[in-house]
C-alpha cells in the first residue's frame, strides 16, 4: 500500500492513501490559484505536472507552458523530492491537498493542530508508518 505521510517536527500525523495527490493554493497577494500534481516512486516524490490560473509576482509559468481552458499547464524539470516542506500560515489561505476521491484543508488533516509558522512535511510513508493515521 502507497500513503503520503504528514509530519509535524518529524512526527507522523496523518497519511493519505494512494499513489499520488495534488496540492492547490491560492497566492497571498495575487489570489491566483496554484496546483501540483505528485506521485509516488519509491522512496520519492515526483513533480508530474504544475498549472497556474494567471501571472503575478513569483506564478510566472515556465517556458514550456501551455494555456488550456484558462491555466497554463507544464511538466517541471526537477528532480525527485524526498519530502515536500509546507509552511502553515495564518495570513494566507489553507493549502488543500487532493487524493484520490478526496480533498480537504490541510489544517483539518492534522485536527486544527497547526500554529502559525509551522512546517508540515509531505512524504512516503515508510513501511508500517502510516498505521492508525490514515484518512
Amino acid at each position: 500500500m502507497n500513503a503520503i505521510c504528514l509530519l509535524i517536527a518529524g512526527v507522523v500525523h496523518s497519511s493519505l492513501t494512494g499513489q499520488a495527490f495534488t496540492l492547490l493554493w491560492e497566492h497571498s497577494v495575487e489570489k491566483t490559484r496554484w496546483e501540483e500534481r505528485y506521485r509516488i516512486v519509491g522512496d520519492r516524490l515526483e513533480l508530474i505536472e504544475a498549472r497556474v490560473q494567471g501571472l503575478g509576482a513569483g506564478m510566472e509559468p515556465a517556458a514550456n507552458a501551455i494555456m488550456d481552458q484558462g491555466w497554463w499547464k507544464w511538466k517541471p524539470e526537477r528532480e525527485r523530492l524526498s519530502e515536500l516542506q509546507l509552511r502553515f500560515s495564518t495570513y494566507a489561505a489553507d493549502y488543500r491537498i487532493c487524493w484520490p476521491e478526496r480533498c480537504a484543508a490541510l489544517g483539518s488533516l492534522l485536527d486544527g493542530s497547526l500554529v502559525n509558522g509551522d512546517i508540515v512535511e509531505l512524504r512516503p510513508c515508510a513501511a508500517g508508518a502510516a498505521q492508525g493515521a490514515q484518512r
